[in-house]
């Protein structure tokens, strides 16, 4: 992961190319290609048989099927990037029957490594994490969407408190699980490598993270989007679904 931050950092050091693709128009850069080659190298080797689904290649034939499945997003936040921000992130997590098992986050720019295991605890650098505890709103810290934001705060005594965009989804999420936000919320759309490594990473924290009715999340299924989502401790976590689901129409 190391050595797949600094191939990004050295491509943007020098001038390096960006276009778009697909209907949403999403940029991709030099670095999302490189960074995707080394990790597409690497990873498969730690496990036989794992199959391999990343944002920039899939491993024909698609096979929704296999058991284990590298799911990878070789630079979260690709506008950061480009705009030689921070907050973008590379993104790494094996999942096993549909949810991860093991994930890596790291963040280049300030040497953040974020590592889990399925049972065993997430930390930061080394140091264990935790989510924030309680189920307050009221000036909760609170990224996400400002339309999201603004609604929930229109229903909150008190009202929340809005933190900056971060780019990185992944990164959005991963500061809820170190304890940095209280919640994180996501407007539908991401997808698969946008979110394993990041979901692990909270519930392990002591936290959750599922779309707007509770539900949580299957990765490497039929489709690889999903829909609005709320990262928070478990008890915040649950405060947030009831007051989205009271007002169901007003976030849809």
């Amino acid at each position: 992961m190391r050595e797949a931050g600094e191939i990004a950092r050295a491509t943007a050091r020098r001038p390096f190319k960006q276009w778009t693709k697909g209907e949403d128009r999403s940029p991709v850069t030099d670095a999302d290609i490189a960074v995707n080659e080394i990790l597409h190298e690497r990873l498969p080797t730690l496990v036989h048989g794992a199959g391999w689904l990343s944002e920039e290649s899939q491993d024909p034939p698609p096979d929704r099927a296999f058991p284990l499945v590298w799911i990878v997003d070789p630079i979260d936040g690709t506008r950061a990037y480009i705009s030689v921000r921070a907050d973008w992130t590379i993104s790494v997590a094996l999942v096993e029957h549909g949810r991860p098992l093991i994930a890596a986050l790291y963040a280049p720019v300030t040497d953040e490594m974020f590592l889990v295991s399925r049972g065993h605890g997430a930390t930061l650098n080394g140091a264990s994490i935790r989510t924030t505890s309680g189920k307050m709103l009221g000036g909760a810290k609170v990224a996400g969407p400002k339309r999201y934001l603004d609604r929930l705060s229109g229903f909150t005594q008190g009202g929340l408190s809005p933190q900056p965009k971060i780019h990185s989804l992944a990164l959005r999420i991963a500061r809820v699980a170190q304890g940095e936000l209280d919640a994180a919320l996501a407007s539908d759309g991401s997808h698969d490598w946008d979110l394993a490594g990041a979901d692990l990473l909270v519930h392990e924290a002591g936290g959750a993270l599922t779309d707007f009715a509770g539900r949580p999340l299957t990765y490497n299924a039929a489709r690889s989007s999903h829909g609005a989502l709320i990262a928070a401790g478990t008890a915040r976590h649950d405060a947030l679904i009831d007051l989205v689901r009271d007002r169901e129409a007003e976030f849809a």
